[in-house]
């Protein structure tokens, strides 16, 4: 049974940073795609970033480009995502997600496994 967890949200002033984490157990297949997607309160589910693990292709959201950086520890089947410069339009409950093969990086939102969610809030 695949299982994510994720943790490291918070509440920081603009300019801040965080880093989210997110544990992956259960098996997904030999590679895959990981990812972190963001739902803010009436907006619709938006895709951040992504990885895909065979090669480490990464995917980033135009609008955290440059930012933010997606990462991850094999050994210890985590990933992460290290959130600089930090804005208040970043606010938002912050999953993470994974797919098996076939997947893209860039379809994260899409994913069909997720975690519970952490609460990023950033004020000004």
């Amino acid at each position: 049974q695949v299982q994510l967890v994720d943790s490291g949200g918070g509440s920081v002033q603009a300019g801040g940073s965080l880093r989210l984490s997110c544990v992956l157990s259960g098996y997904i297949g030999s590679n895959y795609c990981m990812g972190w997607f963001r739902q803010a309160p009436e907006k619709e589910r938006e895709g951040v970033a992504g990885i895909y693990t065979d090669g480490d292709y990464t995917y980033y959201h135009d609008s955290i480009k440059g930012r933010w950086a997606i990462s991850r520890d094999k050994a210890k089947n985590t990933l992460y995502l290290q959130m600089n410069s930090l804005k208040p339009e970043d606010t938002a409950m912050y999953y993470c997600a994974a797919s098996g093969r076939p997947c893209s990086p860039a379809a994260v939102r899409l994913y069909r496994y997720s975690g519970q969610g952490t609460q990023v809030t950033v004020s000004s």
